[in-house]
């Protein structure tokens, strides 16, 4: 069993919000939710693309195309990924708002328990175990191949000039994005939190303050919305969105 919850907020500064989540085949652009399931289960954050038209709309209807998934044995992730990029881009030209975009960031478990990341973007998906977090995600962004080619700092990296260049994401006209899948090694254990977020957050929590929160006695979904409120007090100047999945083993 998986107890599973998430937040979106507009946050201090934007008028509207171009976050969604998915959780349990249902889409949410506003407040939050909680429950337990089952596995499968696919859970999933969306950022809908800042300078490109219809934001909000591309995140939450990317979501919409994926909540009637169903991971089994024989998912073609990268297939199914790539079907919903395809609508999307059909839905822009049909109405008129062409290269709406967005980011999409997803949890998969199989019903035999593998558990699968799918990341599009520069949302982020973390493992909490031992009271340690660890960014599973690779953000497919400019500062991340800078980053990583040695031209710029850990710290260089946070407050980058080109910080909002991503790769091709979902929705794009000129070119398919390319999602990172990759298995989670050892699937869940009994206490692991998974945890997706959108940029509004992750750039504003480092990971020190997520072990501090994630660590409090409290209920998962209490502590998502202190890592909300951290943001904000933090200087977020995004919509900000997180989901929580942990694995509560033998509960009914």
């Amino acid at each position: 069993m998986f107890y599973c919850c998430g937040i979106t907020d507009a946050g201090t500064v934007r008028d509207h919000n171009e976050d969604a989540f998915l959780i349990d085949h249902k889409v949410m652009t506003a407040s939050q939710t909680e429950c337990h399931i089952k596995a499968p289960l696919f859970a999933a954050v969306a950022d809908g693309v800042a300078g490109e038209t219809s934001g909000e709309v591309a995140s939450g209807l990317a979501l919409k195309l994926l909540s009637s998934f169903k991971p089994s044995e024989r998912s073609d992730y990268e297939q199914k990924i790539l079907s919903v990029h395809n609508d999307l881009r059909k839905y822009g030209i049909s109405h008129k708002t062409e290269n709406m975009q967005t980011t999409l960031c997803a949890l998969s478990v199989e019903p035999n328990g593998r558990a699968v990341m799918i990341n599009a973007g520069d949302s982020r998906m973390y493992l909490y175990r031992g009271g340690r977090i660890k960014q599973l995600s690779r953000d497919q962004s400019l500062v991340q191949l800078l980053y990583e080619q040695g031209h710029i700092t850990p710290e260089q990296r946070i407050n980058h000039s080109r910080k909002n260049i991503i790769f091709p994401v979902i929705g794009n006209l000129v070119q398919d994005p390319e999602p990172q899948i990759e298995e989670i090694s050892g699937g869940f254990v009994h206490g692991d939190i998974i945890m997706i977020c959108s940029d509004g957050l992750s750039d504003h929590v480092t990971l020190g303050d997520m072990e501090e929160i994630l660590a409090l006695p409290k209920k998962l979904s209490h502590r998502l919305a202190d890592m909300v409120e951290r943001a904000k007090s933090g200087g977020s100047d995004d919509n900000i969105t997180v989901v929580g999945i942990t694995y509560l083993e033998n509960d009914k």
